[in-house]
């Protein structure tokens, strides 16, 4: 059995340094804290009242239908799509596909990622139109467009029809806009 050693190594001595720095570190702060006239605990009745985040004044506003309308358009779109992905997927992953089934169902889907790629680029392009809100739905030769406005004139509606035809390749008489107050 070896004997204890009395010898301070570095990691004993860096271990005393920062021991006491952070003593040093307390006490400063306790002093400078002590001489401040700063209540430790603040009486209820001395609080003001004011608003906070998560108050229910901030949380709960008058729900607008208009937005309520889109939301509700994108949630059914996004699920759709996903339905339509996860069975495109279910098909190219069966076992009993032939090559050509599997070839189809690889250019459905990417027929599908380029629309929801295509109807994105076409919302935001509408949307710095000057337009509040839109949703866009393709398929394949058809282009619907939902637009958040007080009035659509022929104006605002010829600049919706340019953005989707210089996108996507759609005849004009096939593209269908929709007004939402």
């Amino acid at each position: 059995m070896q004997k204890p050693s009395l010898i301070i190594g570095k990691k004993q001595l860096v271990l005393s340094c920062l021991t006491v720095l952070l003593a040093a570190a307390v006490y400063i702060n306790y002093t400078y804290t002590k001489n401040q006239d700063i209540p430790a605990v603040t009486p209820v009745t001395e609080l003001e009242e004011t608003p906070h985040y998560g108050d229910t004044e901030f949380v709960s506003a008058e729900a607008d239908p208009s937005a309520d309308y889109f939301a509700q358009a994108r949630l059914e779109k996004t699920m759709n799509r996903d339905e339509a992905v996860q069975t495109l997927q279910t098909m190219i992953g069966g076992g009993d596909v032939t090559e050509d089934e599997a070839v189809t169902a690889a250019l459905n889907a990417t027929e599908v990622a380029e629309m929801i790629e295509h109807e994105g680029t076409i919302e935001s392009l509408i949307k710095s139109q000057g337009f509040s809100d839109c949703v866009v739905y393709l398929d394949g030769n058809t282009a619907k467009v939902v637009v958040k406005t007080e009035g659509l004139d022929s104006g605002s509606a010829a600049m919706i029809k340019e953005t989707i035809l210089e996108e996507v390749t759609i005849p004009a008489e096939n593209i269908r806009i929709f007004e939402v107050k």
